[in-house]
């Protein structure tokens, strides 16, 4: 296997990025906007790059069947760390499995879901298609796509807002930078994704943004206290309202576009 980019920045991901605002706003958004779409559970899920299951072991408290499937030992290892404090029940609807989102398919024997989610792996990508291609023949007739990737058409935000004023401008015609995580990422539009699902028997749903007002706030220098509950919930009851409605969810660094397999095209 190859070496695991991901082995040094385990902790810092799982453990720090996820407790704070921001990732617990990621969170609770992402969830809010999948259950609106998403079959009634125990409906099987397979989540592509699912790092240490903060997305889908909610998904699993709440009856789902989940596949988590990633490439990195390391995120796996802190998966599994946070499966054992899960109630026994809601262990045994996880499994995982150690692969690539391009060899998807393969790893599950041909099994098909109803829904696949890929969140916040097609930005380390530097071509999408080969893991698109995984999502789209993973997934059932009539099931769901879901997939989050950085927002191009706001790339200016992040270097804007920390006064990188040489960088924001740059950023208006750029699709690659380095990421909050120190590593190279690529952003996608709504429009070209949106087309590539088309391409591959996936008819778009409806798409969200995911970060706002907190992001905002954290680029600006401005602490947010995530001990403090009630504020907490309250930020999150704007950002899940302000992801639905423009122009804020186009501001939004981040997107969530969900589809929906009408059939293979391959």
């Amino acid at each position: 296997m190859a070496d695991d980019t991901w082995a040094g920045l385990a902790d810092r991901f799982a453990d720090e990025a996820y407790a704070s605002v921001k990732g617990y706003v990621r969170t609770y958004v992402i969830h809010h906007q999948l259950l609106s779409h998403l079959p009634s559970p125990p409906a099987a899920l397979l989540d592509v790059g699912g790092g240490a299951g903060h997305q889908s072991f909610p998904l699993a408290e709440a009856g789902y069947e989940v596949t988590l499937l990633d490439p990195s030992p390391a995120m796996l290892d802190k998966a599994r760390q946070r499966l054992a404090q899960l109630p026994a029940e809601t262990q045994r609807r996880i499994r995982f499995v150690e692969v690539s989102g391009e060899q998807a398919a393969e790893a599950v024997d041909g099994r098909r879901f109803a829904a696949v989610l890929c969140h916040g792996v097609l930005g380390y990508l530097d071509e999408p298609g080969p893991v698109l291609d995984q999502l789209c023949l993973c997934t059932v007739d009539g099931g769901v796509v879901s997939i989050m990737a950085g927002n191009a058409t706001a790339a200016a935000l992040r270097p804007a807002m920390q006064q990188r004023w040489a960088d924001a401008l740059a950023s208006f015609d750029a699709r690659h930078e380095i990421g909050v995580l120190g590593l190279p990422t690529r952003a996608d539009t709504v429009e070209e994704l949106s087309g590539q699902l088309l391409e591959r028997g996936v008819e778009p749903q409806e798409w969200y943004g995911v970060w706002h007002l907190v992001d905002w706030l954290d680029l600006g220098g401005v602490t947010l206290d995530p001990a403090d509950r009630d504020n907490l919930t309250a930020a999150a009851a704007v950002e899940l309202e302000a992801g639905r409605r423009d122009p804020y969810r186009g501001l939004s660094r981040i997107f969530h576009l969900v589809g929906r397999k009408v059939g293979d095209r391959f």
